[in-house]
C-alpha cells in the first residue's frame, strides 16, 4: 500500500466523513497552543451494527453521518453521535478511508495515552469491523498488516511501539478490540518488516 501525497491510501475505498478536524489544532490541550497535527499513536478499535453482524455497510454509513437511526431498535443510543476512525476494515479485508492521515479523527473520545489528554489530537484510529468478544479474520489481520508498515514508512513520528487498543486509552469506558485481538498476529510481522527496512536503508 502506498500514501499518496494527499494523506490518502491509493486504490482503496475512499468515504468522505465531516466527523474530523482540520489539520492545523490546539495540541496543548488547555494552554491553547496551536501546531500541525501528527500521527504519533495508531488506535485500534472495532465495530459491528447491529451489534455482532457482519457484512451490513453500516458502520460505513455511521462514521459518514447517513446512518439510519430508525433502522434498528439498538441504533437509537447512536442518535447525535458524530464519530469517524481514519479507516475501517471489513471482514473481507477491505480497506475504506473517511479521514486523511493529516487531519485528527473523532475516533478516541475522552482518552489518555502516556500522559497526554485527548488522544485524537495526537492519532490515527482504524476500525475493524468485528466484536471484542470473537476472534478477526485473517484478511483483516493481512490488510492492518499492510497498512500499518504503509502508514510507519511515511510518518516517522509514529515510534515503534505506538500500537495500542481502545481499552488502553481508555480503560473501563471500552473494550476494543478486546481479548481475543491477537496482537502477535499483528506486531511480530511488523516489527520483523520495520526491522528490515531499516537494515537496507
Amino acid at each position: 500500500m502506498v500514501i499518496d501525497s494527499a494523506h490518502c491510501l491509493r486504490n482503496i475505498h475512499w468515504r468522505e466523513s465531516k466527523h474530523c478536524d482540520a489539520p492545523q489544532i490546539n495540541i496543548g490541550c488547555d494552554s491553547g497552543q496551536q501546531g500541525v497535527f501528527q500521527c504519533e499513536l495508531i488506535v485500534l478499535h472495532c465495530v459491528s451494527l447491529p451489534a455482532g453482524e457482519f457484512g451490513s455497510g453500516l458502520p460505513s454509513q455511521l462514521f459518514t453521518g447517513t446512518l439510519d437511526i430508525g433502522a434498528h431498535e439498538s441504533f437509537a443510543s447512536l442518535a447525535g453521535v458524530r464519530v469517524a476512525p481514519h479507516l475501517f476494515i471489513d471482514r473481507d479485508g477491505v480497506v475504506e478511508q473517511f479521514v486523511p492521515f493529516d487531519r485528527p479523527a473523532w475516533h478516541a473520545g475522552e482518552s489518555q495515552w502516556m500522559n497526554r489528554q485527548g488522544c485524537n489530537r495526537f492519532s490515527l484510529g482504524i476500525e475493524l469491523e468485528g466484536t471484542w468478544e470473537s476472534p478477526f479474520a485473517e484478511a483483516q489481520y493481512d490488510a492492518l498488516l499492510e497498512v500499518c508498515t504503509a502508514l510507519f514508512q511515511r510518518y516517522r513520528s509514529l515510534a515503534p511501539n505506538a500500537i495500542v487498543g481502545h481499552q488502553e486509552i481508555a480503560p473501563g469506558r471500552k473494550q476494543d478490540p478486546g481479548p481475543y485481538f491477537d496482537w502477535q498476529r499483528l506486531l511480530v510481522p511488523l516489527h520483523r518488516r520495520l526491522t528490515n527496512q531499516s537494515a537496507q536503508n
